[in-house]
């Protein structure tokens, strides 16, 4: 993570987040809970899975792109799925230490039990209702921002 000033002034870790999403809906009401939760965030943003495995491998429009410190992955993307760019991820072993939080509007058994059999770190259902979804999602980032140790990336090792 990297550190940013916070409402006081003083320095904090923002946690880099890759959100891999195609609604233009969910975008914003993830953007907006990430805003009232009120932790420091590094926000990127990819609408599908080809752009996601672009971003994290550095090629193409995104070579400089950070090293995601999470990753907020929808299953149902066109061109490359989620299921698929979470096979990528931890079948990769530059990339597979990112977590990784499905994040999506399935509750079928079938893709839950075969994120986690992909190694999800996380298998979330979107809520339907509004306070609900902003709660989720600033639940999510409260963790992965102050409970969980998160890997540092081999650049930051030294």
């Amino acid at each position: 993570m990297n550190a940013v000033a916070n409402a006081n002034g003083t320095l904090a870790a923002a946690l880099r987040i890759l959100l891999v999403e195609d609604d233009p809906a969910d975008v914003a009401l993830i953007e907006s809970a990430f805003a009232a939760c009120d932790l420091p965030t590094e926000l990127h943003l990819v609408g599908d899975g080809e752009e996601a495995m672009t971003f994290l491998n550095r090629t193409g429009t995104h070579t400089d792109a950070p090293r995601p410190d999470l990753i907020i992955l929808d299953l149902n993307m066109p061109r490359m799925n989620g299921g698929e760019v979470l096979s990528a991820v931890k079948a990769d072993d530059q990339l597979k230490a990112i977590p990784i939080v499905v994040f999506t509007t399935s509750a079928v058994d079938a893709d839950v039990l075969s994120s986690y059999a992909a190694h999800a770190n996380a298998y979330v259902t979107k809520p339907v209702d509004l306070p609900t979804f902003e709660r989720v999602v600033s639940d999510i980032h409260r963790f992965y921002s102050t409970i969980a140790s998160l890997p540092l990336a081999p650049s930051d090792l030294g």
